[in-house]
């Protein structure tokens, strides 16, 4: 009989108990466990974390039952049994840091009545301080932390006048931890976010970060032998409904869900999106619709880094290592709620070390780019095959002025209210069309003396542009402008055989474009 699917199961005992799959993830857990006592890490929404945590309070409690057949099974000690504290921020109340107050007093005296035990302190922190102590004296053992969701408070707070407050109410609440170190067996946390000099880091002065550690990268997720060697029927299923072969299916389920990664080098599926797709048999973006951050999207545009998603960027460890709440910076924040993925580690020319990130896959990429063009306009999406067609055509025959009038048709959708006097603006609008019409476009793409606006491959020849735009210098002393750069910076050294070098200018509302084709 065919096993269940995982959908939406956050505890390990309901989904090892009702014979679901689960990709045994037991072996890297114990090579956690034996590698160190307090540990941190971020993944992205709906990746595991919760099923982790789960995990390993299971394993701390000594639930042998759960791990039969499993990797640890016959690796751990199940004589010895630890009291765990497991607290999930998504379960309690921080709307304002009074009801978080109140709201985890409560919890934590339920986790103590447990135990058969009870807390007489009356606040958050005190609580948590007895709490601790009273399940050692009780049980004679060390106690287990887990914490799930530890940023839940700050980043549900992130753009709103309570950020100080809440952070101020979980400070003395992390700081416990710090106390009670003699009587902690086990310290476990993850969040989305890693926040910079949040107290939960500095109060731990032994925290060991996992996140982009390659021994552990694929903690969450599912490996390709993973997903054939526990889904294959599920495979073979979907596969009939679309007509496909097995491989096909395969190929077109990696394109959509797979790509993500911590160490460069592992490539693990979004594991809520593939469970989404074997149930409902529909290639979509299921982990997308799940809760975009529309106020990233709104950042990009305001702040005209839209580049940031529509090419591989490559930045220093430190950006990747957090980030103050008051001044969220865009990379981090893609990089930790997965818009953007790790795609290799590399070393500068003085050792230190430098990530790539990319969008992880096409499903990402596509859902992106549409929440993009929401914000810099609103063409129809059922006429964007037929403009790519008239774009392709346009540049194949070197038509200027039909082009123009492509570009006219795209910049008359965006609103008023949205248009803004500059050029990067208009690069990022063109380009974020481009792309999303499947045109295999690249921005700031640079040679040994500057970098060109625009390069993107066109069946039989490679498109080179340059945009410029004033809002009242005339059309054609920016196409002069454009085609010059592209000529003086001999951007067309960046291809070979059939080159179209493309000017384009926004002359205030007016839009030309100049063609010239060479060879090389």
């Amino acid at each position: 009989m065919i096993r269940k699917l995982p959908i939406g199961t956050q505890s390990f005992e309901i989904l090892r108990s009702d014979d679901c799959l689960y990709a045994d993830k037991t072996k890297i857990i114990h090579e956690i466990i034996l590698n160190g006592r307090i540990h941190f890490l971020s993944r992205p929404r709906r990746f595991g974390k919760s099923l982790l945590i789960s995990t390993i309070e299971a394993l701390f409690k000594g639930h042998k039952e759960l791990f039969e057949g499993l990797y640890i099974y016959d690796k751990w000690d199940w004589t010895q049994k630890y009291p765990v504290i497991k607290i999930d921020w998504t379960l309690i109340n921080h709307s304002t840091p009074e009801l978080m107050e109140t709201s985890m007093v409560s919890y934590l005296k339920e986790i103590a009545q447990n135990y058969q035990a009870a807390l007489n302190m009356q606040s958050a922190p005190d609580c948590f301080r007895e709490l601790i102590r009273v399940l050692y004296r009780k049980t004679g053992k060390k106690v287990v932390v887990l914490i799930d969701e530890y940023d839940k408070p700050v980043t549900s707070h992130l753009f709103d006048d309570k950020l100080n407050d809440v952070r101020t109410a979980i400070h003395d609440f992390y700081q416990v931890m710090k106390g009670a170190d003699e009587y902690l067996r086990f310290i476990f946390i993850t969040g989305v976010s890693k926040f910079s000099g949040l107290s939960v880091f500095s109060a731990l002065n032994n925290l060991n970060d996992i996140t982009l550690n390659e021994k552990y990268a694929a903690i969450c997720g599912y490996t390709q032998e993973e997903l054939e060697g526990n889904f294959m029927e599920y495979i073979d299923d979907v596969a009939d409904s679309f007509g496909w072969s097995r491989e096909k299916m395969i190929e077109r389920i990696r394109f959509f869900y797979n790509g993500y990664s911590w160490d460069g080098k592992t490539s693990v599926y979004n594991p809520f999106s593939t469970l989404c797709f074997f149930d409902a048999k529909r290639l979509k973006a299921y982990w997308f619709k799940t809760g975009t951050l529309t106020f990233l999207i709104e950042m990009l545009q305001r702040r005209n880094r839209t580049n940031i998603v529509l090419d591989e960027i490559s930045v220093d460890d430190s950006l990747l290592d957090g980030y103050t709440p008051e001044n969220p910076e865009e990379i981090p924040l893609l990089f930790q709620t997965g818009y953007l993925t790790v795609k290799e580690i590399g070393n500068g020319e003085n050792g230190e070390t430098y990530y790539k990130l990319g969008i992880p896959n096409y499903e990402v990429n596509r859902a992106l780019l549409m929440q993009l063009l929401l914000v810099y306009g609103k063409y129809p999406m059922q006429e964007l095959d037929k403009l790519r067609n008239a774009i392709e055509t346009r540049l194949r025959n070197c038509d200027e002025e039909g082009f123009a009038n492509c570009l006219e048709t795209l910049v008359a959708t965006v609103p008023n209210e949205l248009k803004m006097n500059c050029e990067a603006h208009y690069h990022a609008l063109v380009l974020v069309w481009l792309r999303f019409m499947g045109c295999e476009v690249h921005s700031e793409v640079s040679n040994n003396t500057g970098r060109a606006d625009a390069v993107w491959k066109q069946p039989g020849f490679t498109v080179i542009a340059e945009l410029k735009y004033h809002k009242s210098k005339d059309k054609e002393t920016l196409l002069n402008e454009a085609m010059m750069q592209i000529r003086e910076r001999r951007y067309f050294n960046l291809a070979l055989g059939r080159i179209l070098l493309l000017g384009i200018a926004f002359s205030g509302t007016e839009i030309a474009c100049k063609m010239e084709v060479m060879e090389r």
